[in-house]
């Protein structure tokens, strides 16, 4: 183990950057180096794009961060819109049902070929990394709060092996389309209170936020994560969350972060597929 990482490894995380959207839509173009990348983005992309560069300015740092700047995001659900789902199914079917050979090709051709651009889950990374020239490690994951744990801890782990000096957190979550909206609808949140946001956490450690005299805006105190398997067919399973709105999906405990109402913040979640997480926050 290096200097750097001996240091790193016994040193707190703090928090230097904050931001958040919630309901879209938003306006990412003051934080796009290359405006004409705007046409490639979707709803999730301009939430996280927005989150990230107010996190970046909340922290004073430019657009330029490098290879000692980390990304590690929670996407939520797939998003898509009914009215491409509908030219989807028309040009797959004929007179025997669903047909591979009409979707492969009629039905590839007949939506826009941007489309895809804006629904995969690593192209909020790809937007965020762009614009703000991070060029170190990324984690993406999804679809929610139970997966933003597993990125928070990568960070975590990545600021204290000391490979990276700065880690962008993130929770992304456009729920208000109609792929998202009709999941929801089967299971036991009401599509209704489902809401569009972003969040985004700058994490320093102590050392290294002093040595460049970054305001210190909040501070992790403890995580704790676990998995614990079910049978799906013998369990239903529900979800719990407390300490945040459950209607942000992924990005429901980094806008609680955001806006700050509260000096001190525990997270307690309990997720459907068996994840159990924690975190304490102090915020300034």
């Amino acid at each position: 183990m290096d200097q750097r990482s001996q240091s790193a490894a016994c040193d707190s995380i703090v928090v230097t950057g904050l931001g958040h959207v919630v309901l879209a839509p938003c306006d990412p173009t003051p934080y796009l180096k290359v405006r004409k990348n705007r046409k490639f983005m979707g709803v999730q992309d301009d939430l996280a794009v927005v989150a990230a560069g107010q996190a970046a300015a909340s922290a004073g740092l430019g657009n330029a961060l490098g290879e000692r700047a980390g990304l590690y995001l929670s996407v939520g659900y797939l998003p898509f819109e009914q009215a491409d789902v509908d030219v989807l199914f028309e040009n797959s079917v004929d007179e025997r049902g669903f047909s591979m050979q009409r979707f492969s090709s009629q039905a590839y051709d007949a939506v826009n070929p941007l489309l895809t651009f804006r629904c995969l889950s690593n192209m909020p990374a790809f937007h965020i990394s762009v614009n703000l020239d991070i060029q170190g490690p990324y984690f993406v994951t999804y679809p929610g709060p139970g997966q933003f744990y597993l990125a928070l801890e990568e960070a975590c782990v990545a600021l204290a092996s000391g490979s990276i000096d700065i880690a962008f957190l993130g929770g992304i979550a456009y729920q208000q389309n109609f792929l998202v909206r009709h999941h929801f609808a089967r299971i036991d949140l009401p599509a209704g209170r489902l809401l569009d946001a972003a969040g985004c956490v700058v994490l320093e450690t102590a050392t290294h936020a002093a040595a460049r005299g970054a305001r210190v805006r909040g501070r992790l105190l403890s995580y704790e994560l676990s998995f614990h398997p079910r049978n799906p067919f013998e369990e239903a399973g529900s979800s719990e969350e407390c300490g945040a709105d459950g209607a942000m999906g992924s990005a429901s405990l980094p806008v609680a972060l955001s806006l700050g109402q509260r000096r001190s913040l525990r997270h307690e979640l309990k997720t459907r597929d068996g994840i159990c997480a924690s975190s304490c926050w102090e915020l300034a």
